[in-house]
């Protein structure tokens, strides 16, 4: 019996390889440690991602570009804190911002964890601290 449970709590420990270290912006965005160090993730665990053709406070990622690459949007009455700022979309609607930088997902991304999106075309980079 003592063999079973000390491999199921092995198990179970392998199945979960990234610990969460904190979470922001009322716990939309957490870190979480990757093979990558650090990163930053949605509530899920999704890595999060920052675009080069972006600037402080702006995003240049709509139609085709927010479907491959959906905005982490803010929740109605979302407040800033901190580095995690919102930046207004076109539509009104208000995206989560770290330093300024839209964060976004990756639509390849099929599990937390997952960096797939790290340097596609050389513009996205998976967001860190």
């Amino acid at each position: 019996m003592r063999i079973h449970i000390l491999t199921t709590a092995a198990f179970m420990a392998a199945a979960i390889p990234f610990a969460y270290a904190d979470d922001y912006a009322g716990g939309a965005i957490k870190s979480m440690e990757s093979a990558q160090g650090e990163i930053l993730t949605d509530a899920k665990g999704m890595t999060l991602y920052t675009f080069d053709k972006d600037s402080a406070g702006t995003s240049n990622c709509y139609d085709d570009c927010a479907v491959k690459w959906p905005p982490l949007m803010a929740a109605e009455g979302a407040s800033a804190e901190g580095d995690y700022t919102l930046v207004e979309r076109t539509d009104g609607s208000k995206q989560w911002a770290y330093k300024g930088m839209p964060l976004y997902l990756w639509q390849a991304d099929a599990k937390p964890g997952d960096v797939t999106g790290d340097g596609v075309g050389g513009v996205w980079h998976v967001a860190k601290e």
